[in-house]
């Protein structure tokens, strides 16, 4: 190995010392840190991080969720939504902006959409009743080589209920009244590759199945475990994974570790003044290896790009072995591409335990903003142009009518006199002087990043197109609520569940002149089949146009019903998403976009990608896992 290496070194020009040094540089890069070019190879200890680190970073979501994070709902134990003594609105908690605030038109505006009283109230199970959990069935011999290994594991039944399922509303649901069939029996908490690599042997070795775990927020019942499966089911949490392993400040690199949460992720690049622009809604939950299972989206894909455009490599734990590509480079043309075999992946492979992403100074300078247009029509055409001439801002999101009355429900109460005097000044230009109907206009939000002066330009050439097209600037606050929002919106399923009110939400991609259609059909279709399942009110059908392409756009719907009167909401509820999904690929639409497809939206993946290229991932599951130790029966 040392003579191969000095004769490397002294073949490619220059001298022999300058050549062991780009060799050094090169190691570096491959296996540390950058930083420190000069640096011999990194010590070969496993499961050490850049500074020496040889356990996992101290991350916002502990490895214990009960002690942090609902068991049955979404988010933080101190945050949600609730009605006060006084019958108004309030969201609880400090870690939002809204925490604390009164919401003082919310019950009004939840009586009048849904038909809810706040006399009709549900009950949800308080805790985890431990006697309904399913018991734990382990392989002894399987326990003795785990325990060798001196990995975390654990049969707690609180554990493993946590890592049942995610955030689909049937799985909540059953979490608030009753308790899954199945559920994982066992819970291992790996620090790095090499526990990882472990696992997987000994899961192969005893026949075990494994489904990963990242931040627990999917919507597409991928963490649901198969009833009929009979073997052990592990459950494998990456989340004590969660170090950031090297920086590369020259080529805008980071190599991380797969189980860190988006929140962290940030965080810790923030620091060393850095950061990957990927914001999904849940980010401060999901994590790394959940947005490359998914090929997930960011609300700030327009600067940043897409996960698929920020993964430079990924190491991937299978059956088979590692999956990795030999180098770090921005591009190869070697077939056909293996990272979009593991993304998208969705568990059926194997466990993504470290990935290289782009990173990107701190942006210098953000601005928010919002535009109200007179219709929907006008919003989708402004953004279709916005795209066509490629200056979209890091975000710009638009709103129908149904979604922005939401918003507007969910304002907090004015504190100033002045403010609530401005506001009314604001409705009045808007809706008198200019004629807006206000039960049709829509409103886009905005946020703009980068070099100040930039910035400024990139507004006012946007918000010159706007105006083109009817648009009228509403002001920075409004944006930054419609962004603030976006983190606490999940929370409301929780309220409305306590009132009879169930909801969710689904998304699609669509090109260009399908949007409206699309829009209009889905939404109809919905209304249709809620009367037509004896749903006694109508529902809440919205959507929201919220990433844009050069040929096309991903539309992101809520939709919600008073399930009073009706004696299986659930089945009833699917019922309905399921006819909504057959609308939109009537209309040109996608299976998914971001969400990914789970178990809940698979009987439709021969019609999206044809039968013989669901046989082609069938092949590639067959050599990868020809056992199927990854046995979630996502996908296939």
């Amino acid at each position: 190995m040392a003579a191969a290496t000095e004769e490397a070194a002294g073949s490619g020009g220059g001298s022999p010392s300058s050549a062991r040094r780009r060799l050094r540089i090169i190691s570096g890069h491959l296996r540390g840190s950058p930083r420190a070019p000069e640096r011999e190879a990194l010590s070969p200890s496993p499961c050490k991080a850049q500074g020496g680190s040889s356990g996992p970073a101290s991350g916002s979501i502990p490895k214990k969720r009960q002690e942090l994070l609902k068991w049955n709902g979404w988010g933080y134990n101190d945050s949600k939504f609730i009605f006060n003594k006084k019958g108004q609105a309030e969201f609880t908690g400090k870690r939002y902006r809204l925490g604390g605030m009164v919401l003082p038109t919310f019950k009004e505006w939840i009586e009048k959409t849904f038909g809810a009283s706040l006399e009709h109230k549900t009950t949800s199970r308080a805790s985890v009743n431990v006697n309904d959990v399913p018991p734990s069935i382990v392989n002894e011999e399987f326990l003795q080589d785990l325990r060798a290994t001196k990995i975390s594991y654990s049969q707690d039944a609180e554990d493993r209920v946590f890592r049942a399922h995610g955030h689909c509303l049937h799985e909540i649901f059953v979490l608030r009244e009753g308790m899954f069939k199945r559920i994982p029996d066992i819970v291992v908490w790996p620090v790095c590759h090499e526990d990882v690599v472990k696992i997987v042997e000994l899961a192969c070795k005893h026949n075990l199945c494994i489904i990963p775990f990242g931040g627990g927020t999917s919507v597409s019942s991928a963490l649901e475990c198969p009833e009929e499966e009979k073997r052990t089911i592990v459950s494998l949490d990456t989340s004590q994974m969660n170090r950031i392993l090297w920086i590369d400040e020259k080529n805008l690199t980071a190599c991380v570790e797969a189980g860190i949460v988006g929140q962290d992720l940030e965080k810790q690049l923030a620091e060393s003044g850095f950061c990957t622009g990927h914001e999904p809604d849940s980010m401060e939950f999901s994590s790394l290896g959940g947005w490359v299972a998914t090929r997930a989206s960011g609300m700030k894909k327009n600067i940043y790009g897409n996960i698929e455009d920020l993964v430079i490599h990924i190491k991937m734990v299978t059956p088979r072995g590692i999956v990795e590509k030999n180098c770090q480079v921005p591009r190869m043309s070697t077939g056909p591409d293996i990272h979009h075999f593991i993304m998208g992946s969705e568990g059926t492979l194997g466990v993504v335990t470290e990935v290289t992403i782009k990173i990107r100074p701190v942006p210098e300078y953000q601005k928010y903003g919002s535009v109200v247009f007179p219709n929907f029509e006008r919003g989708v055409a402004c953004l279709r142009e916005v795209a066509k001439q490629r200056c979209a801002p890091a975000s710009i999101r638009l709103v129908d009518n149904a979604q922005f009355q939401f918003g507007h429900a969910l304002k907090p109460q004015v504190a100033s006199i002045f403010t609530s005097f401005l506001d009314g000044l604001k409705k009045f230009y808007i809706t008198k002087f200019k004629g807006f109907d206000p039960n049709i206009l829509c409103v886009a939000t905005l946020l703009f990043e980068g070099d100040r002066e930039k910035v400024l330009q990139h507004e006012k050439q946007v918000y010159d197109i706007a105006t083109k097209f009817g648009g009228l600037a509403a002001g920075e606050d409004n944006g930054q609520r419609g962004y603030m929002l976006t983190f606490v919106i999940a929370y409301l399923r929780d309220l409305g569940l306590d009132y009879y009110v169930i909801g969710e939400s689904f998304e699609t991609s669509v090109p260009w002149d399908r949007v409206l259609d699309l829009c209009r059909n889905v939404k109809e279709r919905i209304v249709r089949e809620c009367k037509e399942k004896g749903v006694q009110f109508a529902p809440l059908s919205t959507c929201r146009v919220t990433q844009t392409y050069d040929a096309g756009a991903c539309v992101y719907f809520y939709f919600a019903f008073n399930y009073r009167g009706i004696s299986d909401p659930i089945h009833v509820y699917e019922q309905i998403e399921r006819a909504a999904r057959e609308e939109i690929l009537a209309n040109g639409g996608s299976l998914s976009h971001h969400h990914g497809v789970g178990k809940l939206r698979k009987r439709w993946m021969k019609e999206s990608i044809s039968d013989v290229g669901l046989g082609m991932l069938r092949s590639v599951k067959e050599y990868v896992d020809p056992n199927n130790i990854f046995g979630n029966k996502n996908l296939l």
